[in-house]
């Protein structure tokens, strides 16, 4: 059965559109930490827990819910500010989002989890390790860096990370109906090839972006970094996670630098590059990069 998950997927590596979760599995809205966390849930098995990051939603997650769903329960939540999660003004630090993920697996009577994190996604998964490492058996980290850690400040110093600073009122104006010509630019930018990303898909993430307050907790996110930093810094003096750790990224984006990060915060960690691929991995390169994750995450050693 594996098997046909596989090649039923990998008929469908670049079809358009969003690439739809398991039928088996149901959406709940979770009441946790001051927010409403909306939630693809379903499955029996040891549970997976999926993190986004800025320019898509949980939504991101279907290939490898599809692929897992056999013998994982799938848990792919809309982080706080994102998709059909609720939007507050505040909380968007990664510590804090780490205990909305906890909250979130309380609910659902979830002890331990793995996790597999992209982009912002990562960040939130690295608090939730150092604050709560009983809790998570495996962590796959795709593509991005950690806020204070490594290479951090020479990737604030790239010209090409304005957005790191990029909020506040009158940037809120700026994009207000013009959501998808701000997302277009990250889409675009950070792919090998644009087209992978393509128009169904941009118009999906655009219109769940346009929401009320969805640009503002965008922004949000990456304003928190010089608070995600400090955190970090304090989580790395506890020592390091001692969770097996798989880092993967796109040969065009933060591929090279993936390993060198995630050996900053923990001691067991394989790196890999994705070839041909840039930051938007389950969209470029959805068959390789669910290989890689559905086979680290059935080891058991």
């Amino acid at each position: 059965m594996k098997g046909q998950n596989h090649a039923a997927m990998s008929e469908h590596a670049h079809a358009d559109g969003v690439y739809p979760f398991p039928a088996v599995m149901q959406t709940r809205t979770i009441e946790t930490n001051g927010t409403s966390i909306h939630v693809r849930v379903g499955g029996h098995g040891p549970a997976v827990v999926m993190l986004h990051g800025f320019g898509t939603t949980g939504d991101m997650w279907g290939h490898l819910a599809s692929a897992l769903i056999e013998d994982h329960m799938i848990v792919a939540p809309d982080l706080r500010g994102s998709g059909l999660s609720s939007k507050p003004d505040g909380g968007y630090d990664k510590k804090n989002q780490a205990a909305d993920v906890a909250g979130v697996l309380d609910a659902l009577g979830v002890r331990t989890a793995e996790l597999v994190t992209h982009d912002i996604g990562i960040m939130v998964g690295f608090a939730v390790a150092a604050t709560h490492p009983e809790r998570v058996s495996r962590w796959v980290a795709i593509d991005a860096p950690l806020p204070g850690v490594g290479p951090w400040d020479q990737i604030t110093q790239d010209p090409a990370m304005w957005h790191f600073g990029f909020g506040g009122q009158d940037m809120e104006r700026l994009v207000a109906g013009r959501e998808r010509i701000y997302l277009d630019r990250f889409w675009n930018e950070l792919s090998r090839d644009q087209k992978r990303f393509d128009e169904a898909k941009r118009q999906h993430y655009a219109a769940l972006y346009a929401q009320p307050g969805a640009m503002r907790a965008g922004f949000a996110q990456f304003l928190a970094f010089s608070q995600d930093a400090t955190d970090n810094r304090t989580f790395l003096a506890q020592g390091k996670l001692q969770m097996p750790v798989l880092a993967l990224g796109g040969e065009a984006t933060f591929g090279p630098m993936m390993g060198a990060v995630m050996r900053c915060v923990a001691d067991n960690v394989e790196d890999v590059i994705i070839p041909d691929c840039g930051h938007w991995i389950t969209e470029e390169q959805p068959a390789a990069t669910t290989k890689l994750v559905v086979d680290f995450l059935h080891r058991r050693s």
